[in-house]
């Protein structure tokens, strides 16, 4: 079946448009028609993490301006590849869309038999937010800067750090960190952030490594202590905390992106409806600060600028990931 759709998606790049369903007065049906039914956002990670709290705010405020109910699904698994492969095989109509973040441009990398292809099954929609991730120990822990942990990462006993799953932005991260300070860290995957965050606050792992929005209220709180941000300047939402380069880490830097994708053969007109809605709910001032608040830096772009971004983002963390050794199938 799915040899069959990229060779009618092939068929199409020559044939007229008229003989794929893609003429303009076609495309303008099914913008007149889109939506009629509820949508399926399906997150790739499980609830409680920053993708999850990213999906549910846009979900709620696009159900406001479609005016058809926003379902959020949590299918976590394999650094979001569960969810993927799900939304790659989904009816390509606009009714089930993917939030997923930048594991979706590392997983190429990292899971070398994946069973669908990042770059072919799917239609970029709309780039929301960036967020940094953050380097965290619990409250009672002696580490008190990144340095610190560093230095109790050493050969023979190594420092476990928690991620929100193989092949995550905070898989990566930590495996750069090793791979330029010479400390030996031993990550300890999770599905998702937010069963990672609860058992570092609990003190079950010595640090983790996860999202700044999943992580910022109970730093708030005072149950975690965040060591570093990996963004290349500090977050809004932390600023007191240094980054990872301000640290002796020269050079580094990993933030990480979340957007839409839908399935490859989702009409343009759909598409670029989505785009549309979501670019008009991110532009709210009162958007914008909501998301400021949980440690999202607010995002938009076009479906051919967040293609043109993801595309890039898989051929380099492709390249690193090869460099580093790093594989998990």
């Amino acid at each position: 079946m799915k040899n069959l759709l990229r060779l009618c998606l092939a068929l199409c790049a020559v044939l007229p448009l008229a003989s794929c369903g893609n003429s303009p007065s076609g495309d303008a049906a099914t913008d007149a028609s889109y939506p009629a039914h509820p949508i399926t956002i399906v997150v790739t990670f499980p609830p409680g993490g920053g993708t999850d709290l990213l999906a549910r705010r846009i979900g709620a405020s696009l159900q406001e301006q479609l005016g058809q109910p926003v379902i959020v699904e949590n299918r976590p698994g394999a650094s979001g590849n569960i969810g993927a492969r799900i939304v790659a095989e989904a009816p390509p109509d606009g009714y089930t869309v993917l939030m997923v973040n930048s594991s979706f441009a590392i997983n190429p990398g990292v899971y070398r038999n994946l069973d669908f292809s990042p770059k072919q099954d799917f239609a970029a929609v709309i780039n929301v937010a960036f967020v940094p991730s953050v380097f965290v120990v619990p409250a009672a822990s002696p580490l008190q800067t990144l340095g610190d942990a560093l230095a109790v990462a050493v050969p023979g006993k190594p420092l476990p750090f928690a991620s929100c799953g193989n092949g995550t932005p905070q898989h990566l991260a930590g495996e750069m960190l090793a791979r330029s300070s010479g400390a030996v860290l031993q990550q300890v995957p999770y599905k998702g952030c937010g069963p990672a965050l609860k058992d570092v606050t609990a003190g079950q792992v010595a640090m983790g490594i996860v999202t700044a929005s999943s992580a910022a209220p109970l730093i708030a709180a005072g149950k975690l202590r965040a060591l570093a941000v990996t963004s290349p300047a500090r977050s809004p939402l932390m600023p007191t905390v240094p980054t990872v380069a301000e640290q002796g880490i020269a050079g580094y830097a990993l933030d990480q992106w979340h957007g839409l994708l839908a399935p490859a053969a989702t009409p343009r007109a759909v598409v670029d409806k989505l785009n549309a809605a979501v670019t008009k709910i991110v532009r709210r001032p009162e958007m914008q600060a909501a998301l400021r608040e949980q440690g999202f830096t607010p995002a938009s772009s076009t479906p051919k600028e967040f293609q043109s971004m993801i595309n890039a983002d898989i051929d380099r963390y492709t390249a690193l990931t090869a460099s580093i050794g790093l594989r998990a199938d």
